[in-house]
């Protein structure tokens, strides 16, 4: 059994931040990723653009410096990972936390390589791994991909994208650049305020121009292995397609967080938590990141959620002084 003062489950910028602070206050910190450090972020599309500036994705007070105000995803990954070598964080990667319990002041944590004790948990698991489902007919199929990487294998394809938000008009503006035949289908009835103001109007300009056809007020009924079958507001379509993209959202796992006992809002599944402290129902067990969001996941961002550490610190520094003062 590896026996440590705090564990936090997921080495994304927010799990980061936090084992940065809890360091700083003197804690022994080990990072439980079941990927490598910011996992996510590595499944970025290739030539992701960040909505947020370097300065407001920087951790830790360490400056994250680019040529240009908005980094990419590139950027990120060094800028992290750098990050992890100055604070010599403690990362175990590609280890998947398989279950939580508590027995008295301590807890168990049991992942498929090892069994950990530590006093103090953050879960900071964020929610990228966890998409929102297609509930249609064909959903499953091998071409159908809730994820995006980059767009020349696309080249002269024929591609239905499902969304309307940042993810989804990313993904649209890759795809015709590389030569692709793009049709997006959104439920929304205009362009959702979300969008990147700095690309909708380019974006717009190839919807208007025939490069990418927009489809509001439109819905999936059915995917086959060679088109999509869409109800829009003038009637049933059926769209070629030699791929498809449902960039619908993500979610955190709810099935993992209640199993550790964390209690979740029957509506908004939005976990039970102080919000001073990041601290849960269950004593000594934080939440850090989107994770706190529930399923408003754009409530939540890295800009915001970099914070949690240093809630989660002060309060269990706290609690340390406290502890010292009793045992005077």
């Amino acid at each position: 059994m590896i026996k440590t003062d705090a564990i936090i489950i997921g080495a994304g910028p927010c799990g980061l931040s936090a084992a940065i602070e809890l360091q700083r206050i003197g804690l022994d910190v080990i990072l439980i990723e079941k990927g490598n450090i910011v996992n996510s972020i590595h499944r970025y599309p290739t030539h992701q653009t960040f909505f947020s500036s370097s300065m407001k994705l920087s951790i830790g007070n360490i400056p994250f410096i680019t040529s240009k105000d908005k980094p990419q995803r590139n950027d990120a990954l060094v800028y992290y990972r750098t990050v992890a070598e100055l604070e010599q964080l403690m990362i175990h990667s590609d280890e998947i936390v398989q279950s939580v319990t508590k027995s008295g002041d301590a807890f168990c944590l049991e992942s498929n390589k090892n069994t950990y004790e530590a006093k103090y948990v953050v879960a900071a698991t964020g929610y990228y791994d966890q998409p929102n489902p297609l509930e249609v007919n064909g959903a499953d199929l091998s071409h159908v991909h809730h994820y995006f990487k980059e767009a020349h294998p696309y080249f002269r394809k024929n591609v239905l994208v499902i969304g309307g938000k940042n993810s989804a008009v990313d993904a649209a503006l890759e795809l015709e650049r590389a030569g692709a035949n793009v049709t997006v289908v959104y439920r929304g009835a205009s362009y959702s305020p979300s969008v990147k103001p700095w690309i909708l109007p380019g974006f717009e300009s190839l919807v208007n121009n025939g490069k990418i056809r927009m489809l509001f007020e439109a819905e999936v009924n059915e995917i086959t292995e060679e088109s999509v079958q869409i109800q829009t507001k003038t009637g049933v379509e059926i769209v070629k397609a030699d791929a498809v993209f449902a960039m619908i959202g993500y979610h955190p796992d709810y099935v993992f967080l209640k199993s550790m006992g964390i209690e979740l809002d029957t509506e908004s599944r939005c976990p039970s938590y102080n919000p001073d402290t990041m601290e849960t129902s269950v004593r000594n067990l934080y939440i850090a990141g989107v994770i706190a969001a529930g399923d408003n996941a754009n409530s939540i961002f890295i800009e915001n959620g970099r914070h949690h550490g240093e809630a989660i610190a002060q309060s269990i520094l706290e609690k340390m002084n406290s502890q010292v003062c009793s045992n005077k």
